[in-house]
């Protein structure tokens, strides 16, 4: 065999090929998967701790919110047209029409992105926080259940952020781009 160099082509898929997959009924209700730089990434499973900890987060993030933005729950975040990954929590800017109708929330509707991570630690920081400082989303938080802390990460800066900070489980934190709403970080790890 000669000493060719192996190269080797991918098919790049955007979220419309995404969502047509899903139409087509090859990527059905139950499969856990991201649109992650045009590639399609399984998600880990759901852990006890991690289940709790999301639940958590969404009490928390729905006591301190009210109805001022829409909390948004492992749903679907599109960061461009290759980039559609489905965060533990969002909170997106108010609409009437709660993104029924129209264009789906984008990079500019959105002032906070966080991610619980257990086994997803290290793909949380390495892939999906630079996914997010691209984007140009201006808070992500990064729940470390090992450690018991929230990293909180704000303004990007190319494939990163110029702030961090690690907030504990007495902490409340109030977010970058709406400070009249502070969440109290102990519901997160009760």
């Amino acid at each position: 065999m000669d000493d060719v160099d192996l190269v080797l082509t991918r098919h790049r898929l955007n979220v419309d090929d995404y969502y047509r997959m899903a139409e087509a009924g090859i990527l059905g209700a139950g499969d856990r998967v991201e649109l992650i730089d045009g590639e399609l990434i399984d998600v880990a499973p759901i852990g006890q701790d991690y289940m709790a900890s999301v639940n958590g987060l969404a009490q928390a993030l729905f006591l301190a919110c009210g109805d001022r933005v829409i909390v948004s729950i492992q749903n679907p975040a599109r960061l461009d047209e290759f980039n559609e990954p489905q965060p533990d929590a969002t909170l997106f800017r108010p609409r009437a029409d709660n993104y029924r109708t129209g264009a789906r929330p984008g990079p500019a509707d959105i002032l906070l992105v966080a991610e619980v991570a257990d086994t997803s630690l290290r793909y949380d920081r390495a892939v999906k926080l630079p996914l997010y400082a691209r984007a140009g989303i201006g808070e992500v938080w990064i729940i470390d259940l090992r450690r018991r802390v929230v990293d909180v990460h704000r303004a990007p800066e190319g494939d990163g952020y110029a702030t961090v900070a690690t907030y504990g489980l007495d902490d409340t934190v109030a977010l970058a781009l709406a400070p009249e709403i502070a969440v109290a970080l102990h519901r997160i790890f009760a």
